[in-house]
C-alpha cells in the first residue's frame, strides 16, 4: 500500500519540493549540472542488466535531481507568500488519533455526472484537503481494491486502463489529473450496438483499504535567531536550529526514545517546519532538502558499489538494505534545510513522536452516491455527515469582506507584454478577495479614458500622440488595455488613464438557527436557501457550531424547477451540525477610478513598427 507522507517529507510541492540532499563536493561543483546528466545518461546505456539499470538509473536520477533542486532553491528570488497553518486541523481535535479517525470515517464517494456512455467517472471526497499546502498531516495510505456493482458483479481495480480488456474496468482517472484518488469505470465499446450509460451496471459500492498512522504526540517548538546554533529539549525530543538565513531554516532533531515497534519498518520523517515573517503571517514553502551532507555521502557510496556491479542479485540486494540500515542506526539524526517565499522572523518546528503511535487499519466499502452540483427537481439528497470538520481560512477570507477604495488601490499590480508588438499589452490585476465574489454583474462599459506619450531627449513626457481608434482597445471589466504598436507614429514611452474598479458594500448579519427568516431552512447539516429571496449573486452564507468555528461545507447543490431553468433553491451540505449563520449581502456596488503613469517597457528590436 502506498503511504503519503507529511508535507515535510521527501516528494514534490506544487513549487518545488525536492526528495532530499546537500550541497554537492567540490568536484561535483566544477561540473555543471547538464554534463554530469549526460554522462549519466551515457553510463546507463551501457548497463545490460535491466534490474540493476533501473536500480541506478533510480538513485543517480535522484542524486541529479537533489542537485538541480537545490540549485533553483538558493537562488530562487525571495518573494512573500503566505500559506496556512499546517497543524490547524490538529488543533480542533483532543489528540492525533481523533484526527486520524476523522480522516477515515469522513471520507465518501460521489458519481460524478457524465455525457459518455461508456464511461462513469467516481470521485472520493476526503474531509481533508489533500492537494494544498494543509494536507493532512499524518502518514496514511488508501488504496482501492474493486467496485460492486449493480448486477452485483465485482471488478477489480486496476492501475491504468487496459485497451486489451473485453469487460468493465476500474482504474485512476485520466481525465482529473488534480486528484490521483479518481476513478473512472470503463464499458467496453462494442462497435453497432448503442447502448446508454443508463442500461449498464452501475457502481453501488467502492471497496478498499486505508491505514493511518498516528503519532503518540506533537511537540512544538517556536525558535527564531537567538536560538542559532543552541539546542532545545522536550522529553526526548531535542531539536537544533543549525541555521536561519533570510529565506530558510536549516533543523536538526533526534529524538532518544525507539519508535514503536508497530511502524520500525515504516519510513517516517516527523518533521513539519513552518516559519512565519514580521506579521506573524505563516509563509508558503519553496522547498526542501531532507538529506544532511553524512546521508548523501552514504548514498553516493551505494550509488558507486552498484556501478561496479554486472548483474543485479538478492545477494546484493541484502547488502545495500543491511548497510541503510546499519546506517540508520549509526545516524539517527533528522534533518532538513526548508525554503519559504518570504524572509522569515520564526520557525515553527513541529515534531511527530512515533515513539507511541496509533496504527489504524481499515477495510473500506463506501456507498456511491449520486449528488450533481445541478440537480432538476424539489427532492433533496441526503448527506449524513458522522464527523466534524473545520473551515480553518473562512476566518482570514471573511476579512476581506469590507474593502476601502485606498485598500484597493494599494493592492493593484500593474503588469506589461510587448513581446508581440501588434498586441502589447498594460494589465491591471488585484489579489482576490472575498469582496471581489460578491461584486456580481458588473457594468457592462464603464468609461477608461487613456492616452499614450512618446518621450523627449531627456527620458520625460512629450506631447501626446494621436492616434487611430484602432490603435488600441480598453477592456475595463478585464482590466487590460492592447494596443498596436504598428499604428503608432512613433514609440510610445507612458501611458496616462484610469482603469474603474468595484468594491461591495456588504451587509453581515448573524442568524441563530433557531430564528431563521423565510427563505432559510435548516434540515440537519443542510442548509436550504430559496434563490428568490437569497439570490447566490448577491448573498453568501456560513455556518459555525457551538465552538465557534467555521464549519466546512462538503458540497452546494443547485436545485431548478425544470432542465436548463431559473435556480428554485440551493442546498449547502456542512461537515456538522450549524448552531448559528452569518450572513453576507452586497448592498451596493462603488466604482473606484484607478489612475495611473506607466513608464512602458520597449518592445523587442526586431518586432518594432517599422
Amino acid at each position: 500500500m502506498y503511504l503519503r507522507f507529511p508535507l515535510a517529507c521527501f516528494g514534490f510541492s506544487m513549487t518545488l519540493l525536492a526528495i532530499g540532499g546537500c550541497s554537492p563536493d567540490d568536484e561535483h561543483q566544477q561540473a555543471s549540472l547538464e554534463e554530469r546528466s549526460a554522462a549519466f545518461e551515457q553510463s546507463l546505456d551501457t548497463i545490460k542488466d535491466q534490474q540493476l539499470k533501473d536500480a541506478i538509473a533510480d538513485l543517480g536520477g535522484s542524486l541529479l535531481l537533489l542537485e538541480r533542486a537545490r540549485l533553483k532553491l538558493q537562488d530562487k528570488p525571495v518573494e512573500t507568500e503566505y500559506g496556512t497553518d499546517d497543524l490547524a486541523l490538529l488543533k480542533h481535535y483532543p489528540s492525533s488519533q481523533a484526527l486520524s479517525d476523522t480522516y477515515i470515517n469522513g471520507l465518501f464517494v460521489l458519481r460524478k455526472n457524465t455525457s459518455s456512455d461508456y464511461l462513469t467517472d467516481l470521485e472520493p471526497v476526503f474531509p481533508f484537503p489533500l492537494n494544498s499546502a494543509s494536507e493532512f498531516p499524518f502518514p496514511h495510505a488508501l488504496e482501492w481494491q474493486s467496485v460492486t456493482l449493480s448486477n452485483k458483479q465485482v471488478v477489480p481495480f486496476a492501475p491504468e486502463w487496459s485497451e486489451t480488456d473485453p469487460g468493465i474496468q476500474l482504474s485512476p482517472s485520466s481525465a482529473n489529473l488534480s486528484n490521483p484518488d479518481d476513478l473512472t469505470v470503463t464499458y467496453p465499446y462494442i462497435d453497432g450496438i448503442e447502448v446508454e450509460n443508463t442500461q449498464q451496471p452501475q457502481p453501488l459500492i467502492l471497496h478498499g483499504k486505508v491505514e493511518v498512522i498516528a503519532p503518540g504526540k506533537v511537540v512544538n517548538f517556536n525558535l527564531d535567531a537567538k536560538d542559532m546554533g543552541k539546542t532545545r529539549t522536550d522529553g526526548t525530543i531535542s531539536v537544533t536550529l543549525l541555521a536561519l538565513g533570510q529565506n530558510y531554516a536549516e533543523v536538526d532533531i533526534v529524538n532518544s526514545a525507539p519508535l514503536a515497534e508497530q511502524v520500525r519498518d515504516t519510513p517516517l520523517n516527523p518533521l513539519i517546519i513552518q516559519a512565519r515573517d514580521h506579521s506573524g503571517q505563516f509563509l508558503s514553502r519553496s522547498g526542501s532538502i531532507n538529506e544532511n551532507p553524512e546521508q548523501l555521502a552514504f548514498y553516493q557510496q551505494q550509488l558507486a558499489e552498484m556501478l561496479k556491479q554486472t548483474a543485479w542479485s538478492d545477494a546484493f540486494e541484502q547488502q545495500l538494505d543491511n548497510e541503510q540500515k546499519a546506517f540508520d542506526q549509526k545516524h539517527p539524526h533528522h534533518y532538513s534545510k526548508v525554503y519559504f517565499n518570504g524572509t522569515v522572523k520564526h520557525v515553527d518546528i513541529n515534531v511527530l513522536d512515533f515513539s507511541t503511535a496509533d496504527l489504524t487499519r481499515k477495510s473500506l466499502d463506501l456507498p456511491v452516491l449520486k449528488l450533481d452540483k445541478a440537480v432538476v427537481g424539489k427532492d433533496i439528497q441526503p448527506l449524513p455527515i458522522s464527523v466534524v470538520v473545520y473551515d480553518d481560512q473562512a476566518a482570514n477570507y471573511l476579512k476581506n469582506a469590507t474593502l476601502d477604495p485606498e485598500q484597493l488601490e494599494k493592492s493593484v499590480v500593474i503588469s506589461q507584454s510587448v513581446d508581440d508588438a501588434s498586441a502589447a499589452t498594460l494589465e491591471f490585476s488585484h489579489p482576490a478577495t472575498f469582496n471581489d465574489e460578491m461584486l456580481g454583474a458588473l457594468p457592462q462599459r464603464s468609461d477608461a479614458p487613456v492616452t499614450f506619450f512618446a518621450e523627449d531627449e531627456k527620458g520625460n513626457r512629450s506631447e501626446p500622440l494621436e492616434l487611430p481608434t484602432e490603435a488600441f482597445d480598453v477592456d475595463p471589466e478585464a482590466g487590460v488595455i492592447t494596443y498596436d504598436l504598428n499604428l503608432f507614429p512613433e514609440t510610445p514611452a507612458y501611458a496616462v488613464g484610469s482603469i474603474p474598479l468595484f468594491i461591495a458594500d456588504i451587509d453581515k448579519q448573524v442568524l441563530e438557527v433557531t430564528h431563521l427568516p423565510k427563505g432559510l431552512e435548516l434540515k440537519g447539516n443542510t442548509l436550504i436557501v430559496d434563490q428568490k429571496v437569497f439570490p447566490a449573486e448577491a448573498w453568501r452564507f456560513y455556518a459555525k457550531d457551538g465552538t465557534g468555528n467555521y464549519l466546512k461545507e462538503v458540497i452546494a447543490v443547485r436545485h431548478s424547477d425544470e432542465p436548463d431553468g431559473p435556480p428554485a433553491f440551493d442546498v449547502h451540505y456542512f461537515y456538522g451540525q450549524p448552531t448559528q449563520l452569518e450572513s453576507y449581502a452586497r448592498t451596493a456596488l462603488n466604482p473606484v477610478e484607478y489612475g495611473f503613469e506607466v513608464k512602458l517597457d520597449k518592445a523587442p528590436q526586431a518586432s518594432m513598427p517599422q
